[in-house]
């Protein structure tokens, strides 16, 4: 097989069959027709001899040889995008891209605000973020697909890099005029008299509730559930007495502008949460990336000094 194969369009084609697991889903992401996504499938398999894909129900899933093909193309990605990064960097970062995955609730407004204060300080490097569910985000680092990911803690993930693990305790949210907002801290026996707005049960704030709950043998209602947790923080802050729970990064802005009320809580498993920084490990990330890496990092670390008590 000719090395020129392995850099041209075949080999792209071959890494969105890989992560859509369909013919048909990697022509939408690129934008071609389906067959000359076929035909460019079936020329690296003609030219190494070999097929690439399993056909199962599920789609196309790459056999040992697709597998070992798809880590190469990955490594020579991130080695052209580091690459272009160290050029860039020539220039002191006044071009680059920062390709970042999230979980909902760090992406609605750390985030966006973070990346506007770095673009006010170096305006030609741009960013991509992806909203994904928190199993997703380590998977998409992996992939290639994205530079840094922000996502709460689970189980460690394999060649995945935790930059930083900073605690994210859960919080009561309510409207500000609500009985327990003016309390310094409550426990979820108190919170439980009111009526709650949740995330389905497989996510992870309910699940952290849920096991708090069952340990203490408390009951609750759920009289609002969304799995956008934005609306769920509108919902309490509508009135009406609903409580529900959330992050103090996700919500700052409103309760800078005194839209809601958090409260700390009591209980142990509410406060055994953590965000994690992600990278991919040994991985020498481009020049925009490695500098907002950083000052995403002192920031939330910086966030912990300033909630410390005096």
């Amino acid at each position: 097989m000719s090395y020129r194969t392995l850099q041209e369009t075949a080999v792209r084609y071959f890494l969105e069959v890989v992560r859509t697991g369909s013919v048909k889903d990697a022509a939408l992401k690129l934008n071609v027709a389906p067959s000359a996504v076929s035909r460019q499938v079936a020329r690296l398999e003609a030219e190494l001899d070999t097929l690439l894909f399993d056909r199962r129900a599920r789609g196309l899933v790459p056999n040992a040889a697709g597998e070992l093909l798809a880590a190469y193309a990955k490594r020579t990605q991130q080695d052209i995008e580091r690459v272009t990064g160290d050029i860039q960097a020539l220039r002191g970062l006044r071009a680059g891209r920062v390709r970042l995955a999230s979980v909902a609730g760090l992406a609605h407004e750390f985030l966006p605000s973070l990346a506007a204060a770095f673009r006010a300080q170096h305006t030609g490097i741009r960013f991509d973020l992806e909203v994904c569910p928190q199993a997703d985000v380590a998977r998409r680092i992996r992939d290639g697909e994205a530079d840094i990911g922000v996502t709460l803690s689970g189980l460690p993930e394999p060649n995945i890099e935790v930059e930083l693990r900073h605690p994210a305790p859960v919080l009561a949210i309510m409207a500000p005029d609500h009985p327990l907002a003016g309390q310094r801290q409550i426990s979820l026996s108190q919170v439980v008299a009111y009526p709650l707005a949740l995330a389905p049960a497989d996510s992870s704030l309910r699940q952290l509730l849920d096991t708090s709950c069952s340990r203490q043998g408390l009951n609750y209602e759920t009289i609002f559930s969304s799995n956008y947790l934005d609306s769920l923080v509108s919902f309490a802050a509508a009135g009406g007495g609903a409580i529900t729970f959330y992050g103090e990064v996700s919500v700052r802005s409103r309760l800078a502008a005194g839209l809601i009320a958090a409260v700390p809580l009591r209980d142990r498993e509410m406060n055994e949460r953590y965000i994690e920084v992600q990278t991919l490990a040994k991985r020498n990330l481009p020049e925009a990336a490695r500098a907002f890496l950083q000052q995403l990092t002192d920031s939330l670390i910086g966030m912990g000094e300033a909630h410390e008590p005096a």
